[in-house]
């Protein structure tokens, strides 16, 4: 007999909010404000690569519990300044601050994100958020881009004391929610995260596999667009 879900619990970044294009924008539009091929950045493509590659690997040291939220958030300017020979701390700290106010005023979903959520909601489900992402700013992102309305819940690290893939985040969220193990499922892009953490928290999980990648575990379902959620709920 197929599962009843009640409860979804949807990721934001990278799922709903296309946080890729969303912050190429913002960061683009810092690169030409603060005048950094002034100062040795000459190339905006190669300045946004090596943030990538900082910004993943400062994540990955946040959710293991190495590193603090506010060392992450300055760090990843820095190291990615530092790669073209910028020792700027102050200039670091400062796009951090520029960056992080104006982020969460764009306003790039993924195709099909107000659709689906239109359709689900009109079905029945009650739709969640968990994320890892930082309170103030995921609750900013949702209500600028016009998809707060969606979420009766919005979970956050910083408020679970706990992150994704961990159990204790789900367990924070069934507390919150009512919602029983059996009825829920998350829905995410990540799979160190958001599909390792469903099955930590012993619930099903739907890969929205945007990039198309082979995943190195197996979730319950997998779609590459949002519409195609369609065919699970």
């Amino acid at each position: 007999m197929q599962v009843k879900y009640k409860h979804l619990f949807f990721d934001l970044d990278h799922t709903l909010w296309d946080f890729e294009a969303n912050c190429r924008f913002t960061l683009q539009e810092l690169y030409h404000s603060l005048r950094l091929m002034e100062r040795g950045v000459p190339d905006f493509d190669r300045f946004f690569e090596c943030y990538n590659v900082h910004n993943d690997k400062l994540w990955e040291r946040y959710r293991n519990g190495y590193i603090k939220v506010d060392e992450l958030r300055w760090k990843r300017m820095w190291l990615t300044l530092l790669d073209f020979k910028i020792g700027d701390e102050p200039l670091a700290r400062r796009m951090d601050v520029l960056f992080l106010d104006a982020l969460p005023s764009r306003t790039i979903l993924f195709p099909h994100a107000v659709e689906i959520l239109n359709y689900l909601t009109d079905k029945g489900y009650q739709l969640h958020l968990i994320t890892n992402g930082f309170l103030k700013t995921q609750l900013s992102k949702l209500e600028n881009s016009g998809i707060d309305s969606f979420f009766k819940t919005v979970i956050t690290s910083e408020v679970s004391n706990s992150l994704k893939p961990h159990k204790e985040i789900f367990d924070y969220a069934f507390t919150q929610t009512g919602a029983l193990p059996a009825e829920s499922i998350i829905i995410g892009d990540s799979i160190e995260a958001d599909i390792q953490g469903g099955i930590n928290a012993g619930i099903d999980q739907v890969h929205v596999n945007h990039l198309r990648r082979e995943p190195a575990i197996r979730p319950t379902y997998t779609v590459y667009s949002l519409k195609e959620l369609e065919n699970i709920f």
